[in-house]
């Protein structure tokens, strides 16, 4: 197959999240590999077919079928990477990004999963590091710019990670996760108010944010302002009950309110209403 034929193939793999037909792209490639089993870069479009729709053991087969054929294919290393984290096997995952990188040291994408993968292993400092990495390929990269600074608050060093989320915003101003988090930030160096007015910000740009409810309700609760805390918990838990009804009663940010029975009328709606 010509160098071109295999972008094409590539690009079709990596675009499928935004098609979002999946099912009919699994199909299309069923109908390839009917004719030629070993069709490599059809099966690598399977292969992230199929983690798009979930099915990740399956996936995984097919990208580990992809590289008997080509064992050189970074893309079909990453994507079993992608397949692994999502079972929650990082150690293993982990291994297949280093892979990706092995063979292709310059595609940020493999850096971007890489890194992601360390934080759920809790290797924060190395998760900057792959951050970095992303950084240098694509310093425009918003998501990188955001994950390092998880990754830096995980260590503590909420002021940098604070830089690193303004940068991100600088970049893409209607991310409503990342004024999120970088509410939760604030929150974390007692900057209160600055805090309200970045979960403010998500808000607006998504107010179906559960979490940024709560984000808000926990900043009231700091200041001891009772109504204006109830009233975004009220938000959080209207969006997402099974979540945030529970945070709520063991939150010890919220021990204030255990004699007020407006509080307690919104922990036990869910009690009566199961």
């Amino acid at each position: 197959m010509l160098p071109s034929d295999e972008i094409r193939f590539r690009n079709v793999g990596r675009s499928l999240s935004l098609l979002g037909r999946y099912s009919k792209q699994y199909a299309r490639f069923e109908q390839i590999l009917a004719v030629d089993p070993d069709h490599p870069n059809a099966l690598l479009c399977r292969g992230y077919a199929l983690e798009k729709l979930g099915r990740y053991e399956e996936a995984i087969a097919t990208f580990e079928r992809v590289i008997t054929i080509r064992p050189r294919m970074s893309a079909a290393w990453q994507g079993r990477g992608i397949s692994l984290g999502q079972l929650g096997q990082y150690e293993e995952a982990l291994t297949s990004f280093n892979q990706a990188l092995k063979f292709e040291p310059a595609d940020y994408r493999s850096w971007q999963n890489h890194g992601k993968i360390l934080m759920n292993l809790y290797r924060y400092q190395d998760a900057v590091a792959s951050f970095d990495q992303v950084i240098s390929l694509k310093p425009e990269n918003y998501k990188a710019w955001y994950n390092r600074a998880i990754a830096l608050s995980s260590l503590n060093d909420h002021h940098t990670a604070l830089t690193n989320l303004d940068i991100a915003l600088k970049i893409k101003p209607t991310s409503d996760y990342i004024w999120n988090y970088r509410g939760q930030v604030l929150g974390k160096l007692n900057r209160i108010s600055e805090a309200i007015t970045s979960f403010e910000n998500s808000l607006k740009i998504n107010a179906r944010s559960a979490s940024a409810w709560y984000g808000m309700a926990c900043c009231y609760a700091l200041q001891r302002s009772a109504g204006a805390t109830i009233e975004n918990l009220t938000h959080a838990i209207k969006l997402s009950p099974s979540i945030y009804r529970n945070l709520a009663a063991t939150d010890a940010i919220f021990s204030f309110l255990h004699p007020n029975a407006c509080f307690q009328a919104l922990l036990e709606a869910g009690t009566s209403a199961s």
